[in-house]
């Protein structure tokens, strides 16, 4: 098999909020997207979008990378209607081993803002899941996502990664001290249901803030989130006349422009007296209009500058980063084994069919003192039987899966086998034929390939 992984994308790290907020997808987006995609770049065998508010990637799989990442380019900026030289120099590219890497640090978390935080392995599976949803996702997809979620869970367990409060919420509760004395006598308002934002409002309203708004484009989850949280829900709608009540303001609305501009906010700030308002933009694209920083007595913070603020405290999880970087990499190295691995799907298929056909012929000859034992019996020995096939064929897999200085082309040394062992001659060179999709052999050996 000549495919290979892929990725192409941006985050944080290679462009500002503004810039990825033009790309970004919402959920409810993702499906239709990936059937939009399927159609415009051809080159691409699989495709998954990742898209939240620190990055947006295609991960694809393609026999032809370099043509898939062009097509896949191409489409995010027709599809997004965005000039391609806006975020052309931040965009990478990685293939084969590079993408696999770049994938497994992404659910362990280790390529995020705030290393450790625990969000993105949740936002990765609905990823996957909306790939499965639209049909996009085969073998390879199916196979590196559930990796990365078993390095995710690896790294949970065996690293303290993930230990203590340093998180993007923690940050702009701690920005909320420095601006107000007290948070005692405060008004929260959160504006949407993200999980960032909401977890923002728990710790605000723990900390003593003394009333919590919530509204919701959706007045359901408003209720049960206000229930929650033991707050307030307010109409969407109606959500504006409630803005001069609010002290510390939380954005996690999924919106394609902003929902509070300087225009609107004069009249609120005029109505409570210029005092201090603290708008926390979680949103990509965000949710409220940059120019509302330069306004009197307004301190607005998005994504980025929430992110910038946590790095003071990253010391101890960068040690922890460490020992997670070399579970990343063990499972690295056995899932390119696997990818390696198959190239030699048809001849080992060819082989199992060989393999059992002498075994039922064996049987077949021996039908009659058989036929004369109990089931029990009879049953003992099917599974006898099958029992040594399965082992010759781990064995013969191990063999061929092996490697080493001088070691001959398992793909070749594969076919060479099939051919002998099918009572077929050696042709000059091995036949690739057969499709992946008729993997019918469990082709990953490895004892801790752990699913979840």
């Amino acid at each position: 098999m000549d495919e290979k992984l892929l990725i192409v994308g941006i985050n944080h790290r290679t462009a500002p909020v503004a810039v990825r907020e033009r790309l970004a997808y919402g959920d409810g987006e993702i499906v239709a997207t990936l059937g939009r995609l399927k159609d415009r770049a051809p080159a691409l065998a699989e495709t998954a979008l990742i898209s939240t508010c620190n990055r947006v990637e295609i991960v694809g799989v393609a026999a032809d990378p370099a043509r898939a990442i062009d097509e896949a380019t191409s489409f995010l900026a027709a599809d997004r209607e965005v000039d391609a030289a806006l975020f052309a120099g931040a965009l990478y590219r990685f293939e084969g081993r590079d993408a696999v890497h770049h994938l497994f640090r992404v659910g362990a978390s280790l390529d995020s803002m705030v290393v450790g935080e625990p969000q993105i392995l949740g936002q990765l599976k609905l990823s996957y899941g909306y790939a499965a949803e639209a049909g996009t996702a085969g073998l390879v997809l199916h196979r590196a996502f559930h990796r990365a979620f078993s390095v995710a869970k690896r790294v949970r367990k065996a690293t303290l990664i993930g230990r203590g409060s340093v998180s993007v919420s923690s940050a702009a509760v701690r920005l909320a001290g420095q601006i107000f004395d007290t948070l005692g006598d405060k008004t929260v308002m959160l504006m949407g249901a993200g999980q960032m934002a909401e977890l923002t409002a728990r710790q605000l309203h723990a900390l003593g803030a003394e009333t919590l708004l919530v509204t919701s484009r959706t007045f359901d989850h408003a209720v049960a989130l206000a229930r929650a949280l033991g707050g307030t829900a307010v109409p969407f709608e109606n959500h504006r006349p409630y803005l001069k009540l609010a002290d510390i303001v939380i954005g996690s609305l999924s919106a394609a422009r902003p929902v509070l501009e300087p225009d609107d906010f004069e009249a609120i700030l005029r109505e409570r007296r210029y005092r201090p308002m603290f708008l926390i933009d979680m949103g990509v694209p965000r949710n409220f209009d940059e120019r509302l920083n330069a306004m009197e007595n307004v301190y607005l913070y998005d994504i980025d500058d929430l992110g910038a603020v946590v790095t003071e405290s990253l010391g101890e999880r960068a040690r922890e980063a460490d020992k997670a970087e070399t579970i990343v990499a063990e499972a690295l190295a056995s899932f390119m084994r696997w990818m390696d691995g198959l190239d030699l799907v048809p001849a080992i298929k060819d082989i199992r069919v060989s393999i059992e056909q002498l075994r039922d012929a064996e049987l077949g000859r021996h039908r009659a003192w058989l036929a004369a034992l109990e089931p029990a019996e009879r049953q003992r020995i099917e599974s006898l039987t099958r029992t040594l096939v399965n082992k010759l064929l781990h064995r013969i897999l191990a063999g061929l899966r092996s490697t080493g200085a001088g070691s001959p082309d398992p793909v070749y040394t594969a076919e060479i086998a099939r051919r002998l062992l099918c009572g077929e001659l050696v042709a000059e060179g091995p036949a690739r034929s057969g499709s992946v999709s008729d993997l019918d052999f469990d082709m990953d050996l490895d004892d801790d390939d752990e699913e979840s």
